[in-house]
């Protein structure tokens, strides 16, 4: 049986439109320690592609973290496979606001150092001492607390389109970055506030408060379940929403609108706007936030510049390409010397 995809995601999208087939969109993560991490990577594809799963799953010595598409009719199947995987029998799952059914066109499981690029030596400290988990009422009590700091788990082109008020947003590309900005807020504002984060799906979050516990914090707090769960709970239990915005998702979607405040601006001309898209010059493929109005001027690029290379002929690009790194090495998500506002 063949252990990684063969099928396009345009072909993908086709079968699933003509199928017109309802999927489910969730995500989970579990630290616990897995010994082969090849074996146990083979083993998830082999039974998750008969069930038809897709979706973006890392694997590591230390845990598994996962964004998943799910037939609906398979859902119940899919949860006994993850019975059968003792650690991951009592696994929360963070079931998507908006279902999309192409929101994955492919099953990706990939093997790498770690679940989450933290840039931690983990040998330093105990990352099972966790902060306590908050569910959204206790959070929204926690977060009215005037000696409480919250703190944005996730990069710049996350929080720019949406964020709890009164969040502490770090300007940062990375999440050991964000560990450095942590630093500076405890030194800042001392060891006996109420040190509360947030991330999209809660997995961020739960090695940076074993990293903030490490260094003697004792009133470390975090979203059970991050953004998707918290929007869940306000909306069936009818909590007040403290979250401003969209919250970034990583497939075809990009986000989830939790609330009607757009709190970002057109990376071109500063009209409001929370729109992430990426640049139609494929030797760009930049990630930024581009109004109705510049998409059509711009003809969905970031710059006259692509906008000259998608005029050229397919066989002109590729010549031009040739040789050249992935636009991921060469710009950073939403920031490019050619995004006017962005740089105002």
């Amino acid at each position: 049986m063949q252990l990684y995809n063969k099928i396009s995601a345009e072909e993908r999208a086709r079968i699933i439109d003509k199928s017109s087939q309802e999927r489910i969109t969730l995500s989970f993560y579990k630290y616990f320690k897995i010994g082969n991490t090849k074996l146990f990577r083979d083993h998830l594809y082999i039974i998750w592609s008969k069930l038809d799963v897709l979706g973006r799953i890392y694997i590591a010595e230390e845990g598994i973290n996962a964004q998943l598409s799910v037939p609906k009719e398979m859902i119940n199947d899919f949860k006994v496979t993850l019975k059968d995987i003792l650690p991951l029998g009592s696994v929360g799952l963070n079931f998507a606001l908006e279902n999309c059914s192409k929101s994955f066109l492919k099953l990706t499981i990939k093997i790498r150092k770690k679940i989450v690029a933290d840039g931690l030596d983990d040998y330093t400290f105990d990352v099972t001492n966790i902060g306590e988990h908050l569910n959204a009422e206790n959070f929204n009590k926690m977060l009215d607390d005037e000696n409480t700091v919250c703190i944005d788990m996730r990069n710049h082109y996350e929080s720019e389109i949406g964020f709890f008020r009164g969040a502490i947003k770090p300007d940062v590309d990375t999440f050991r970055q964000s560990l450095k900005i942590i630093d500076n807020e405890i030194e800042k504002n001392g060891p006996k506030k109420n040190y509360l984060m947030y991330c999209t799906g809660g997995i961020r979050c739960e090695k940076a408060s074993a990293y903030l516990k490490s260094k003697g914090l004792k009133n470390v707090y975090q979203l059970q379940g991050g953004i998707i769960e918290y929007t869940r709970q306000v909306r069936d239990k009818k909590l007040k929403n403290n979250f401003l915005g969209k919250n970034f998702v990583f497939d075809e979607r990009r986000a989830e609108r939790v609330s009607e405040d757009i709190v970002s601006n057109c990376h071109q001309c500063g009209e409001p706007c929370d729109s992430h898209v990426n640049c139609a010059n494929e030797s760009c493929h930049l990630l930024f936030i581009q109004c109705e109005k510049c998409r059509k001027k711009m003809n969905h690029c970031c710059s006259d510049q692509c906008m000259s290379m998608i005029e050229l002929s397919y066989e002109e690009q590729k010549k031009i390409r040739k040789g050249k790194h992935n636009s991921n090495k060469i710009f950073k998500k939403g920031r490019s010397s050619k995004l006017r506002y962005k740089l105002s």
